[in-house]
């Protein structure tokens, strides 16, 4: 008996549409050759020398083959030393786990915290991922929104954590630049010490500050052990976008909660990408720094170019590669994307980081000065053909 075949009737799965109908993130048009781009976060310096030579070298040695869940044992030992010099505290092996770059660590985090109706507190602005993860756990996001100066408004913060399950942040931030004080950061952990409330700290741009003031990491403060995941990312320190590594440090707990959503998502990482980033931690502070100061200059000149440009105000960014000026212009802030474009220049709209982002455009000085430099030229054109 001959019965025709049936298509079947696909609707996507519940979580994935839970994103769609809340996520914030824009998929802008390609960039083409005519184009200025400053609307990307990726550095645009090669990957050092040395480490792209360790990768080589472990393939060479037969490193071809499936790594340990939790990560390549020197690497996590590396790793473990690292974090346990920064915190003060004794981290052993077992509360690392190398993830599939920044994006693979903070989705196992969410996603091994947050059960459907919990309350999870973010700043707004914030790096737009962080509520499409909530909402894909079936979280209830709890924007709060920052001071004027872009810094968290700590009494509507402390509110909002009433009840909460968990509080995702990243310092130094994107989109705003901004660096949160030793201040803030001891604030935040008199405000979780009494409660069950749980933190993930973010810190993939914590070696681009650029403030006289030495950056303090979650790991630091007192108040937050126990409770905090850290995460972080061999991706913007040492230019390593492409080769998809970071890593996440915390109680032992709840590394293994992370560890199981990571492992049945993705598996272990690359095993000789492992081996490369080990030489990154070991070997590479000096092009670390040489980095920096590069992108010291850049930041500069694009500071010195928004100010110049009227209708355009700046909170002057103190980490990250980002600017987020605000504008007075009555368009939206994909309105004015759009606009920009049609003068040649890509920027990225203030409201794909939350709504208090409306008004603002982001802006990255990861591209070479006489990209950033004739980017000016073209926003400036750009803003003021809304005169």
């Amino acid at each position: 008996m001959n019965s025709k075949q049936q298509t079947p009737d696909f609707t996507a799965a519940e979580a994935v549409l839970r994103i769609e109908r809340t996520s914030l993130r824009v998929q802008q048009p390609a960039t083409t050759a005519e184009m200025i781009s400053l609307a990307v976060g990726e550095p645009d310096f090669d990957t050092p020398p040395r480490i792209i030579q360790a990768a080589a070298d472990a393939l060479k040695q037969g490193l071809t083959h499936y790594a340990p869940q939790m990560g390549e044992k020197p690497l996590c030992q590396a790793l473990a030393k690292l974090v346990s010099a920064q915190s003060g505290v004794e981290v052993a092996a077992n509360k690392i786990l190398v993830t599939h770059g920044g994006t693979g660590g903070l989705s196992a985090a969410i996603l091994s915290i947050v059960n459907p109706g919990d309350r999870v507190v973010i700043p707004d602005p914030t790096y737009s991922l962080y509520a499409d993860l909530v909402n894909m756990a079936g979280g209830i996001c709890v924007p709060v929104p920052s001071k004027e100066d872009l810094h968290w408004d700590m009494a509507a913060l402390e509110e909002a954590m009433q009840g909460a399950r968990l509080f995702v942040f990243c310092n130094p931030s994107n989109p705003t630049g901004i660096v949160h004080s030793r201040e803030e950061i001891e604030a935040l952990g008199e405000i979780v010490k009494t409660s069950n409330t749980l933190v993930i700290a973010d810190e993939a741009y914590s070696d681009l500050v650029f403030t006289d003031q030495p950056f303090t990491s979650a790991l630091e403060i007192p108040a937050l052990h126990g409770r905090t995941i850290y995460c972080q990312t061999f991706s913007k320190s040492y230019a390593m976008t492409g080769w998809r590594i970071g890593y996440l440090a915390g109680p032992a707990k709840m590394i293994a909660a992370a560890a199981r959503v990571h492992n049945s998502v993705n598996s272990s990482v690359n095993t000789a990408v492992q081996y490369a980033a080990l030489v990154a931690i070991e070997e590479c502070a000096q092009d670390v720094r040489e980095m920096h100061k590069i992108y010291a200059e850049r930041r500069e000149l694009m500071i010195a170019g928004l100010n110049a440009i009227p209708g355009l105000k700046l909170n002057e960014p103190e980490g990250a590669f980002y600017c987020f000026p605000s504008y007075s212009a009555p368009v939206s802030s994909v309105e004015m994307v759009g606009i920009l474009r049609s003068f040649g220049i890509a920027v990225r709209p203030g409201s794909e980081f939350g709504a208090a982002g409306e008004s603002h455009i982001r802006l990255s000085y990861a591209a070479s000065k006489e990209v950033i430099a004739e980017g000016l030229v073209r926003l400036k054109q750009g803003m003021a053909s809304l005169s």
